[in-house]
């Protein structure tokens, strides 16, 4: 089979910890099986790439905490972006993201994405 592409798009965030830990789950999962993997985090995503927030959360009480499923996916080559509005909706900044992110992108690199990927994940 031939290399994919997979985008998986997260616009969960914390107060839905039971929702963050599949997508990661999945890109990690694509990029293992030799696909190129990338995240986008958007709305309320977004907070999960925040300093602090991954490394209390879980998506099952006593589970393995969402920073070690962020660490898997890129340790699998998972690339992760976060949105600039999105930054913006929630008084955020670059400086605000944890060393796993892989940078800031606008609405038509999105859109360049997805059109560009085999699959569209959205969660």
């Amino acid at each position: 089979m031939d290399e994919g592409n997979v985008l998986v798009f997260v616009t969960t965030g914390p107060d839905t910890p039971q929702r963050c830990a599949t997508p990661f789950y999945m890109a990690n999962m694509a990029a293992v099986m030799d696909n190129e993997a990338e995240m986008i985090f958007q709305i309320d995503g977004v907070l999960m790439m925040k300093k602090g927030v991954a490394e209390s959360l879980m998506a099952k009480e006593g589970g393995k905490k969402i920073i070690d499923f962020i660490r898997d996916a890129k340790e699998a080559g998972v690339e992760m972006k976060v949105c600039s509005a999105a930054l913006q909706l929630h008084d955020m900044t670059e400086a605000d993201l944890i060393e796993e992110c892989d940078g800031v992108v606008g609405a038509a690199y999105m859109v360049d994405q997805g059109l560009d990927a085999n699959l569209v994940l959205c969660y």
